[in-house]
This record gives C-alpha cells, structure tokens and sequence, in this order.
C-alpha cells in the first residue's frame, strides 16, 4: 500500500543550494539573538501569533479583532523592535564579505581549532588582573560587548582601541588614574575604551552593598549583547553580570569558565 507518491517531484541543484543558503541565514540569526534579550523578545512575538491562530480557530472573535490588529502590522512590527539586531546583522554581513579579510569565515570550513587554541591567551590577562585588583581591593567594571556599538560607547567613552593587556587594565582602574571612574569595554578581542559612563539598572531588588559600580554593570548587560565583571572596591569580590542577572563572589576557576564560554 503507497501511502505517498513522490514521484512528481523533481529537486534540482538550485533547490538544494536555496535550502543551505535559507538555514545558514537562520542560523547567523539565531547566533546573533542567542542568550540575548531579543531572544525573548522573539519568543513573546511568536506565541501571540500562535494564540492568533487558536482564537481565530475557536472564533473568539474580540480576541481575534485584537491580535488582527497585531498581525497585519507584524512586519513593521519585527523592524522596530529588532532594529538593533536586523543593523548587526547587516553589519556581520558586511564584515564577512571578503575571506581574505576575515579569518572567522574558515571557522566554517575548517573548525575553530585555531580560536580555542588561542582562547586562553586572550583570557589570561584579564583574569590575572582581577587577581591583582582583588589582592588590592582596586574597583573595576570590565564590560565584554559582542557588538562594539560606536555611537552608545564612544559618547561617554575614552578610546584607546589597545591589545588586551593586564598592566594595562591595572593601572586604568588605579585609584590615581583619571581613567578609572568608569568601565573599560573590550571587544573584539582588545580594549576599545575606557572611563565609560553606563546606564544603571532599575531594579529595585538588589543586594544592600551593590552600589553604581554593580548597577552599571548589570543595567548594561540588560540593553546591550554584553557581559560584566565587577569587583569590589570595599569587599574585593568578584561579580559576573550577563542578561541583568549576576553571580557573586564567584571564583577565579568559574571566572575563567565563565570568560571561556561568553568571551
């Protein structure tokens, strides 16, 4: 018994090639928004269109009349909420149209043997500095922005667009350095300004001892792809921000876990 007769349909080259080039673009979509707030964001949208459907089926028609109003301007709708991202996107976009400039693209072809080799390099000044400025009780804020957005940073910002360095990052938060009120944001792999002014989270529920330092960090991992290490000036603790949550007195193991996994 044939219970579905394929044999009318014909897939060609171009069919196939349409097919990867569709999933490589979701996938780049699904990269940008991962762990993010868009993500949620995305989530919220797709279950109101899914109750659009199910009110329509069980013909709740005031309900219907409501979300109606939703879908038919649900395109305009993802623009402006996912404006940001759709930039980024654009933006990555831009960045990998040459191989030649971007060694990322062999990721794709050949692994990234080449970044997990050289992770730990990256990360090692950063957590050897946090030993330091724990040791000595110094406070820092040190953002990690997945896209360095020039206009939100560079406004309140010193740009230094330096290699990652742990002298570097101790003696910008030295007490004495006119640097060090404020955050050090790195990306891409280098510490691209310094003395940021942040804006600080509302969240009413935070701990008694976290002051602006804390608020700053957290607040920026709310609006922006980032994650933040603060540390204490009065306790030396280390904290790690990521998505307006933070983790306290964390180790310097789950630090470097950490940093190894989001950096």
């Amino acid at each position: 018994m044939q219970w579905f007769d394929f044999s009318h349909l014909k897939v060609t080259f171009f069919d196939v090639l349409d097919i990867l080039l569709v999933a490589f673009i979701i996938y780049q979509l699904y990269s940008l928004i991962r762990g993010t707030i868009a993500a949620n964001i995305f989530i919220g949208l797709a279950l109101i269109y899914v109750l659009f459907f199910v009110v329509r089926a069980l013909q709740m028609r005031l309900l219907t009349a409501i979300l109606q109003n939703f879908v038919n301007v649900g395109i305009i709708a993802v623009i402006v909420v996912f404006q940001q991202e759709i930039r980024r996107f654009l933006l990555l976009v831009g960045k990998n149209a040459s191989l030649q400039r971007n060694k990322a693209w062999w990721g794709y072809f050949f692994g990234k043997a080449d970044d997990e080799k050289n992770n730990y390099s990256r990360i090692k000044p950063i957590v050897d500095a946090c030993k330091s400025m724990k040791q000595t009780r110094t406070g820092a804020l040190i953002v990690f922005a997945k896209f360095y957005d020039e206009q939100f940073y560079q406004n309140s910002c010193e740009v230094i667009d330096s290699k990652i360095s742990k002298r570097l990052l101790e003696s910008i938060f030295q007490k004495s350095s006119p640097l060090h009120d404020g955050a050090v944001v790195i990306s891409e792999n280098k510490i691209k300004a310094a003395s940021c002014i942040l804006p600080l989270t509302d969240k009413t529920d935070l701990p008694l001892q976290f002051g602006l330092r804390h608020r700053a960090g957290i607040g920026v991992t709310e609006t922006n792809e980032a994650t933040a290490i603060i540390v204490s000036e009065e306790t030396g603790e280390i904290s790690y921000a990521k998505q307006g949550r933070v983790k306290m007195d964390i180790s310097f193991a789950e630090l470097e876990k950490l940093l190894n996994k989001d950096f």
